[in-house]
């Protein structure tokens, strides 16, 4: 007779797990629609939708738009929307995936400095005259990211050893401020780039044309392949670094790929975005609330809901004081540092 281990560990059922994934989806495509369908310029839902269904080969409907309103639904508002998705996908499930390698609640790539650093790298990239460049920006605050994250690990294991929980945060604002500190310098020091870096600051998925999406994608889809591909192993890596080495894991080799390719795309996403912080907080911890602590659902669902969610978010941004427009961050923010407050109170009652 052989024992149910298989059974036990297997997480939700394949049946419920497949249901929770088409709501996700269906959650995601409702607030890609919003966000298309919302937004100045005069144009009605109902133009915009056929103008959408004008666009599938082998449909020829009139929607009624001029050359203008469809420039401005195809060059701005459906760019906008879909570099909105990415970003919010990459923040929410490199934010899991940091929480999943640090065993630590409280990681998200606002926390541990790494959105600051890439930031850093952003500006000094375009202060060096890299703008011009346009996959230039990315590369610079990968390494900005990579430098950051390191920081915040190293400082955080010489301070609070291997397990520690809060050092860890706490390091990660220490780095974020010295990353701030140096680029407040820099934005002072080279005022003609002032305007430009000061919307990072705050946040915003402004566009022109598919440019940052051309250019983030890439880097996108390898950080969220390589992080889904290891969804079981971080399961295995819950249980403690000694106890995935007797279970033929290297916890070492496993963290440094994880956070490199968690990096890999918050740097990429935040040198067009900007810093929008707690996304990697409250997205994938509301998920706990319903699904529990398994990655294995986790890290699909954070990626969906990441999207919908910072779509959501800019939707609100542009119509809550229309005509002028909130810094996304500031939206995000809002939201967020309630949560993080419930979250620090959970975590502290359960530790």
């Amino acid at each position: 007779m052989t024992a149910p281990v298989a059974r036990a560990d297997a997480g939700p059922r394949p049946t419920r797990s497949a249901l929770v994934l088409t709501v996700a989806t269906a959650v995601l495509v409702g607030a890609l629609l919003v966000g298309v369908l919302v937004g100045p310029a005069g144009l009605t839902p109902r133009s915009v939708l056929l103008d959408l269904l004008d666009a599938i080969p082998g449909v020829r409907v009139d929607s009624g738009l001029s050359a203008q309103q469809h420039a401005i639904l195809w060059q701005i508002r459906l760019p906008r929307v879909v570099l909105g998705a990415l970003v919010g996908a990459t923040l929410a499930v490199a934010g899991a995936a940091y929480q999943g390698v640090f065993r630590n609640p409280l990681a998200d790539p606002y926390l541990l400095g790494v959105s600051s650093g890439a930031s850093l790298g952003a500006t000094v990239a375009i202060v060096a005259g890299g703008a011009g460049l346009a996959y230039g920006v990315p590369v610079a605050a990968f390494v900005g990211g990579v430098l950051a994250v390191a920081a915040t690990y190293l400082l955080g294991r010489s301070i609070g050893g291997v397990r520690s929980e809060v050092v860890i945060i706490l390091a990660g604002v220490a780095v974020a401020a010295f990353a701030n500190a140096i680029q407040t310098f820099l934005m002072q020091r080279y005022d003609e780039t002032l305007r430009q870096v000061y919307s990072w600051l705050l946040g915003r998925l402004s566009t022109d044309g598919w440019t940052d999406v051309e250019v983030v994608l890439p880097y996108v889809v390898v950080a969220a392949a390589v992080i889904l591909l290891h969804r079981r192993t971080l399961d295995v890596m819950a249980v403690g670094d000694v106890e995935a080495a007797s279970l033929g894991v290297n916890p070492g080799r496993v963290r440094l790929v994880l956070v490199g390719a968690a990096t890999l795309g918050t740097a990429a996403v935040v040198s067009v975005s900007g810093l929008i912080g707690f996304v990697g907080i409250v997205v994938p911890h509301a998920i706990r609330l319903v699904v529990g602590p398994g990655h294995r659902l986790l890290l699909p669902l954070s990626l969906l809901l990441g999207a919908a969610f910072l779509v959501l978010a800019d939707v609100v941004a542009r119509t809550a004081v229309a005509p002028a427009e909130l810094p996304i961050g500031v939206v995000t923010a809002a939201i967020g540092a309630p949560f993080f407050l419930l979250v620090l109170r959970r975590t502290r009652g359960t530790g």
